[in-house]
C-alpha cells in the first residue's frame, strides 16, 4: 500500500513586507521622542525665565530704596509692580513645570492640563485683543477720565499718592504734560488767586536748560530722609514750576499715540510671536498626548501568529 509522502507546499513564516511596519514604528518612535525632548527643553527654558522674573519681583520688594532711586517711582507703585512680576513669574513657572514633567514622564493627564491652560491663555489673549479693537473709543474715554480725575485730585490726600506719583513718572518718561495739554494742570496747584499757574516738576523739560535742580526734586524728595518710606509726602513737599518755564507743551494723549504708532510693528510682531509659540506648544502637546498610548500599546501587543500550516494526514500503517 502506498504511503503519503507528498511534499508540503512551502509556507513563509514571516511575511515578505514585515520590515515595513517595523520601520514605520521606529520612525514614529523617533518622532515622538524628538517632540518630547523639544517640549521639555523649551519648557525648561521658560521655567528658568519665570524663576528669574519671580526673583526680580522679590528683589524689588527687598531692596526698594535702590530701585526708587533708579527708576524714579515711589514705594507704593514699585510695590505693586513687584507683586505683578512675582505673580507672573509663579504662573510662568507653574505652566512650564507642567510641560516639562508631562513631556519627560509621558503623563497624559499633565499634558492634557498643559494643553488646557495654554488654550485658556490663548483664548484670553484673543478676547482681550478683540475687546481692545472694538471698544477702543470707550477705553480711551475711560483712561482719559481716570487721568483727569488723578490730575484734579493731585495730592489732595497725602495718604494716597500712588496714582499721582505713577502719573508723574508717565509724564517724565513720555516727555509730556497733562492729558490734552499743560492747561489740564492750571488751577490745580494754585495756592491763591494771586499766584500764577503752576505744573508739577514732572512736566519740567530738562533738555531745554542745564538746570537740573527742579528735576532732582521730582523723584527724590524723600531719599535724603529715612531710606524706607517712613511717612507720606505732604503738600509742602510738592515740586512745582511756573507754567511759563521750561515745560513740555504737548499732552500725554498725543505722546502716547505717537509712541503706539512708532512701535506698532514691534507690538504686533511680539503678539504674533507669542500666539504662534502658544499654538505650536499646544499642537505638540496634544499630538504627544494622543499618540503615546497608541504607540506603546502596539509595541506591547503580542505579534499575531502567522498563517496556520496545513496539517498532514496521519501516516497509515504499512501492511506487509
Amino acid at each position: 500500500m502506498e504511503t503519503w509522502e507528498e511534499g508540503l507546499p512551502p509556507v513563509a513564516l514571516v511575511p515578505s513586507n514585515s520590515k515595513a511596519p517595523q520601520e514605520n514604528m521606529s520612525a514614529q518612535e523617533s518622532c515622538l521622542s524628538l517632540i518630547k525632548y523639544f517640549l521639555f527643553v523649551f519648557n525648561l527654558f521658560f521655567f528658568v525665565l519665570g524663576s528669574l522674573i519671580f526673583c526680580f519681583g522679590i528683589w524689588i520688594l527687598i531692596d526698594k530704596t535702590s530701585f526708587v532711586s533708579f527708576v524714579g517711582l515711589s514705594f507704593v507703585p514699585l510695590q505693586i509692580w513687584s507683586k505683578v512680576l512675582a505673580i507672573s513669574g509663579i504662573l510662568t513657572m507653574g505652566l512650564a513645570l507642567l510641560g516639562c514633567v508631562g513631556a519627560l514622564k509621558e503623563l497624559r493627564c499633565l499634558l492634557g492640563l498643559y494643553f488646557g491652560m495654554l488654550l485658556l491663555l490663548f483664548a484670553t489673549q484673543i478676547t482681550l485683543g478683540i475687546l481692545i479693537s472694538t471698544q477702543r473709543v470707550r477705553l480711551e474715554r475711560k483712561v482719559q477720565d481716570v487721568v483727569l480725575d488723578t490730575i484734579r485730585n493731585y495730592r489732595a490726600d497725602p495718604e494716597e499718592t500712588a496714582a499721582e506719583e505713577s502719573w508723574d513718572y508717565v509724564q517724565f518718561q513720555l516727555r509730556c504734560c497733562g492729558w490734552h495739554s499743560p492747561q489740564d494742570w492750571f488751577g490745580v496747584l494754585r495756592g491763591n488767586e494771586s499766584e500764577a499757574h503752576r505744573v508739577p516738576c514732572s512736566c519740567y523739560n530738562s533738555s531745554a536748560t542745564n538746570d537740573s535742580a527742579a528735576l532732582d526734586k521730582v523723584f527724590f524728595p524723600q531719599l535724603g530722609r529715612l531710606g524706607p518710606r517712613s511717612r507720606p509726602r505732604h503738600n509742602t513737599d510738592l515740586c512745582v514750576v511756573q507754567k511759563n518755564g521750561y515745560i513740555y507743551r504737548e499732552g500725554c494723549a498725543q505722546s502716547l499715540q505717537k509712541w503706539l504708532h512708532n512701535n506698532l510693528i514691534s507690538i504686533v510682531g511680539i503678539c504674533l510671536a507669542v500666539g504662534l509659540l502658544e499654538l505650536g506648544f499646544m499642537t505638540l502637546s496634544i499630538f504627544l498626548c494622543r499618540n503615546l498610548d497608541h504607540v506603546y500599546n502596539r509595541l506591547a501587543r503580542p505579534r499575531p501568529p502567522g498563517p496556520a500550516l496545513p496539517r498532514a494526514p496521519p501516516r497509515p500503517f504499512q501492511v506487509s
